[in-house]
């Protein structure tokens, strides 16, 4: 009788659960990840069930995550023991593993003062998924107030000191002017004579960031142009008109490639009259071959869930597929590729790289490429994208997934 009352207490225990699917069910797969960020910061640990029905979270009944679903529009549903049990069976006999997320990611975005709402899908993402985050720039940067966080992105920057490499297009408008100055003012308030000497600072100390455990997570030209700050070291390596100083003649030979995180041996293009800083970008920004968004897509690489959990969960999704968009930098040419990067998203029918993962000493870096997964070209003042149209973007979902990645460790196995 009281091994019957004592099952009977076990089937209830483990009852009570809820699932927030993550595959073709769920109403908002954008908002389901502030649900996840929500409960952690009520000290409320979350299963990341992989490959489990689009990468669904698995969490304790509690009437908080419930109201906050509801308020929220984000599906889920009630688990009682035995389809736990058909749950955890399934994750054990296919491909597929659990992640244990245990503690809110502390997250900051590397963002200059004027920014506008254009230049950063990641703040859109965050926002319309109520995720927390802070924003810092070079000032915070140089003070070492990058270690307060778990996670750092950069998007839409320039570390070449080249002011994006706008001068073609906007020299004489009047945000490209103001940008400049301000980059000019913080630049000598830091001691540095010129732009790229202090941005190409500023790119170290975050390396140095990563290096000692930092997650980062980068997309459109702060993907290449930060390899590049970083291969150019002290050399000169922009133009005239940026710095009034001459290019170095030698900048091609003098970068060093062993201090790029994902790109070698790349080539630069330092006319200030060509949208593009190197050939790692495919296809090339100042001469792009446009497909139309019809024809674009990328495909996400299947990984082995319990032997390579990080890029399994790097890739969660409720397709496979997923359509492409174009940016300063749109992709990254796998010729360009350093040989231990882990490719996650390739567009199938070319050499462009559009998703890739790797490690630096303690911690990790995520590049993206492209601007916004929802605008397929981005131009400079258009509106910001309204995220309520697509909170089932799989594109979103990629930039998504990354600011869970601190909170996960792999869930032991009962053996």
């Amino acid at each position: 009788m009281k091994k019957i009352l004592l099952l009977g207490l076990i089937s209830y225990s483990i009852a009570q659960k809820i699932i927030i699917p993550m595959d073709q069910t769920q109403n908002d797969h954008l908002k389901a990840y502030g649900i996840a960020y929500f409960t952690l910061t009520k000290n409320t640990n979350i299963e990341w069930l992989l490959n489990y029905r689009g990468g669904s979270f698995l969490i304790d009944d509690h009437q908080f995550v419930q109201t906050e679903c509801r308020i929220r529009g984000v599906s889920f549903e009630n688990v009682d023991a035995n389809h736990l049990m058909d749950i955890y069976s399934s994750i054990e006999q296919n491909n597929m593993d659990i992640m244990l997320l245990e503690k809110k990611p502390k997250i900051a975005i590397y963002t200059p003062p004027n920014k506008q709402p254009w230049d950063d899908a990641v703040t859109l993402a965050l926002t319309y998924a109520e995720v927390d985050y802070e924003t810092l720039w070079d000032e915070e940067v140089h003070l070492g107030k990058l270690e307060k966080y778990d996670w750092l992105h950069l998007h839409h920057e320039d570390f070449t000191g080249q002011y994006g490499k706008f001068y073609r297009s906007h020299r004489n408008s009047q945000w490209y002017k103001t940008q400049k100055f301000q980059f000019e003012e913080v630049a000598k308030k830091l001691g540095y004579e010129s732009v790229h000497q202090q941005k190409k600072g500023i790119s170290r100390i975050i390396k140095d960031y990563v290096g000692n455990g930092g997650f980062l997570f980068a997309m459109c030209s702060a993907t290449d142009s930060y390899d590049i700050a970083l291969a150019m070291g002290n050399a000169d390596g922009v133009h005239t008109v940026f710095d009034g100083t001459s290019l170095d003649p030698a900048i091609q030979s003098k970068l060093d490639y062993q201090q790029c995180f994902a790109f070698t041996d790349f080539k630069l293009l330092t006319d200030p009259m060509i949208y593009e800083f190197s050939d790692i970008d495919l296809p090339p920004s100042h001469n792009p071959i446009t497909r139309g968004a019809e024809a674009d897509y990328f495909s996400l690489f299947e990984f082995s869930a319990k032997y390579d959990p990080v890029p399994t969960m790097l890739t969660q999704n409720h397709v496979s597929i997923v359509k492409g968009f174009m940016g300063q930098t749109t992709g990254f040419h796998k010729d360009r590729i350093k040989n231990h990067i882990v490719i996650m998203g390739k567009d199938p029918s070319s050499d462009q790289v559009k998703y890739l993962h790797g490690n630096f000493g303690k911690g990790t870096y995520t590049f993206y490429g492209g601007h916004d997964p929802e605008d397929y070209q981005h131009f400079v003042g258009d509106p910001p994208t309204d995220l309520s149209l697509h909170r089932n973007s799989p594109g979103y979902r990629l930039i998504l997934n990354n600011i869970l990645f601190p909170a996960a460790r792999k869930k032991e196995r009962k053996t």
